[in-house]
């Protein structure tokens, strides 16, 4: 196996160290055929700032039997012997020489109180996935592995503990629709002022 520049990856992984940085381990499996899941990448990520793109800390070319045409991406629990959360499936063409693999990190933050939005905020990796990207020398210098971080974002929430308000008789007090008269009185008086105005004109 070809191990990933190991001068670049202690750089990257020194300037995530921080309280904060938390990684993440990838793993690859061969799709249709008998092989367990091993580890692709490292890819670490400071919770406390996302805007700030993640580091690829190590990363090791997969040895893919020929047979396989697939391959299934994700984190897997060792221990467990099981994958965690969600998982995506890529060709092996993603590998192949000339092509640096760029990692799309899904991730679920929750804010859980504090006065900012980096405060008290909770981190849980989603998901994994990785595409082969063309090397462009005339474009690019980095031609190492690359990752990104996809924030997921909630809908809208119920709104709870809202007051209810109720009338005399005890029962709920629906919001009155407006009438017609009450919705379009403008439109009425600019039409009442132009055929005024209309009149007074054929009266010459």
């Amino acid at each position: 196996m070809r191990l990933f520049n190991i001068a670049s990856a202690v750089l990257a992984a020194g300037s995530f160290a921080s309280a904060d940085s938390q990684t993440a381990q990838i793993y690859i499996q061969a799709v249709g055929v008998t092989s367990s899941p091993v580890p692709l990448a490292e890819i670490t990520y400071d919770v406390s700032s996302l805007d700030i793109s993640p580091s690829v800390t190590s990363y090791e070319a997969p040895e893919l039997p020929e047979s396989a045409s697939l391959v299934r991406i994700g984190l897997y629990d060792s221990r467990a012997k099981a994958w965690s959360g969600s998982t995506s499936v890529a060709s092996v063409d993603n590998f192949e020489k000339g092509y640096a693999p760029h990692f799309l990190l899904s991730v679920d933050a929750i804010n859980e109180g504090g006065n900012t939005a980096d405060e008290a905020r909770k981190v849980t990796v989603i998901g994994a996935s990785v595409k082969g990207v063309r090397i462009d020398a005339g474009q690019t210098r980095d031609f190492g592995p690359q990752a990104k971080l996809l924030l997921t974002s909630r809908g809208k929430q119920p709104e709870l503990n809202k007051p209810v308000v109720l009338a005399p008789n005890g029962k709920k007090v629906e919001k009155e629709e407006k009438s017609f008269l009450q919705k379009y009185w403008w439109m009425i008086g600019i039409a009442i002022f132009l055929a005024m105005s209309g009149g007074g004109g054929d009266a010459k």
